[in-house]
């Protein structure tokens, strides 16, 4: 649960760790994959290196899976990592993935007017227009930093306002892995293998159960699950677990589709008419528009263990 991202639901209910139904026989679900803050994420502390063996190596696994996929691009992680960074999101749509916008600076619009939003927007194009322009792609959808959509409703309508303007449709995103949290621990424990596959058990396991748990919550909200959207990082666990991610799906029964393709559903025709300071997943919001009560502590938290190691390097021992 990516903070701020849970925000609407920690104000409402407490979370607490829960066990998730599996996904019911018969219905066959879906996903698109979305990743945030390419060309890498924290680029201005990443190795160029590590950059582009993380860029490189989910590319290739998205190609060899045959997984559509969508790098929603922010411009300062571009000119962090300067000609290179350009070349790591030109090798995105050169390998037939698609391109969003995330924003020229990564700013959080809650702090911002919708004239600096403006600006946010446009200056995040700087690199992807040229980009969609040469490669005969559409620039479809924008994401904002730490999936915000505006802290109150006049401002909400306002942004979405400016996104149409320039042909974007606000981005969706169901469900969320935490995986930034867990990237945190596993790049701290780049000199240690066992912790690391300690690490990367432990991501595996929580994404599985994030994956129930939303998915249940769109039935419970919707009274169906349409199809869903991943939100995460393009970063180093992500770039060494992203194949077991996939056969994890698999392994659930989903089926992979652009974000296109998943938006195009009618749950995703009008964004939830939800202003909140925070930034949670898209079931959160249509509980909060429909008036229906859903008890979010059956949301499970990822192990303690994995921010306390990701802040101190204070590893518990093994179970």
């Amino acid at each position: 649960m990516i903070r701020p991202l849970l925000g609407l639901a920690a104000a409402l209910l407490a979370i607490a760790p829960q066990a998730v139904p599996a996904q019911p026989r018969g219905e066959r679900p879906s996903v698109a994959i979305t990743f945030d803050d390419l060309p890498m994420a924290g680029a201005g502390d990443v190795p160029l290196a590590e950059a582009r063996a993380a860029n490189r190596a989910i590319v290739r696994t998205l190609r060899r899976e045959r997984v559509p996929a969508i790098g929603f691009v922010t411009e300062q992680n571009v000119t962090a990592l300067g000609d290179a960074g350009r070349r790591l999101v030109r090798d995105w749509i050169a390998a037939g993935l698609e391109l969003g916008n995330h924003g020229a600076t990564h700013a959080d619009i809650n702090r911002l007017d919708i004239a600096a939003i403006r600006t946010e927007i446009e200056a995040g194009e700087r690199t992807i227009r040229p980009l969609a322009e040469r490669y005969r792609r559409p620039l479809r959808f924008y994401r904002f930093a730490y999936n915000h959509v505006g802290e109150t409703e006049a401002k909400r309508v306002a942004i979405e306002a400016a996104l149409a303007e320039r042909g974007y449709r606000l981005a969706a995103s169901t469900i969320d892995t935490s995986d930034y949290l867990f990237n945190r621990a596993y790049v701290r424990a780049a000199t240690d293998p066992v912790s690391r596959a300690r690490i990367i058990r432990a991501y595996l396991d929580h994404s599985r159960v994030q994956i129930r748990y939303y998915q249940g919550l769109s039935r419970e909200v919707l009274g169906r699950a349409p199809p869903a959207i991943l939100l995460l990082h393009v970063n180093e666990i992500n770039a060494a677990t992203l194949d077991e991610l996939v056969a994890l799906f698999r392994a659930e029964g989903f089926g992979f589709v652009s974000l296109a393709e998943a938006q195009a559903d009618p749950a995703y025709a009008t964004s939830p008419a939800v202003a909140t300071k925070f930034g949670p997943m898209w079931g959160y919001r249509w509980a909060r528009a429909t008036g229906v009560r859903v008890d979010g502590s059956k949301e499970q938290e990822p192990p303690a263990w994995i921010a306390t190691y990701g802040e101190t390097g204070a590893l518990p021992p093994s179970p």
